[in-house]
């Protein structure tokens, strides 16, 4: 009995064709001149472009630096809904907030006064030890101090950046 090997054949897919307005065209190339926003958003304007002046979806992918399955649903999400849709992505979710609004406040006038005995500045892991040690929160990482100071505008290691109040 002879065993036949199955030939595996290349799946074509069908082209996507992609047809920009000028308006669409010169607002993906003002997008792409700015330099400001995220990359992926760049690169799928790219693809947009790039598809637009006849590119398939797997030249496009490689001339913009992505895979052929991104500029494929880059394609397809134009065609459906439009440049805004195709180019930007969905609001993600994001985590829960580990602070509340009074437990940042307390964090902020502890950092803002003076340290510690034995310590000359306060340092992300002391106001993180500091916080639970003074009950502000039942535990909190270094990270999370880290990012609380930051958008804050808060480097209080540089003695010059911290609120103390004159005696």
């Amino acid at each position: 009995m002879k065993s036949r090997k199955k030939k595996k054949h290349a799946r074509r897919r069908k082209p996507i064709v992609v047809r920009l307005s000028d308006k669409e065209r010169s607002e993906l190339r003002r997008l792409l001149s700015h330099g400001d926003g995220f990359a992926r958003t760049f690169k799928k304007a790219r693809v947009l472009l790039l598809m637009d002046e006849g590119l398939s979806a797997p030249s496009a992918a490689s001339a913009a630096g992505v895979d052929e399955s991104t500029a494929r649903r880059v394609a397809m999400r134009y065609n459906a809904d439009g440049v805004e849709h195709a180019i930007h992505d969905k609001p993600r979710p994001g985590g829960e907030r580990l602070l509340d609004d009074r437990e940042e406040a307390a964090i902020v006038a502890m950092v803002c006064s003076k340290a510690p005995d034995g310590f000359a500045r306060w340092s992300i892991s002391l106001i993180a030890k500091e916080a639970v040690k003074r009950k502000i929160v039942l535990e909190v990482s270094e990270s999370t101090i880290g990012r609380l100071l930051k958008r804050h505008d808060l480097k209080p290691w540089r003695e010059k950046n911290v609120v103390r109040r004159r005696d």
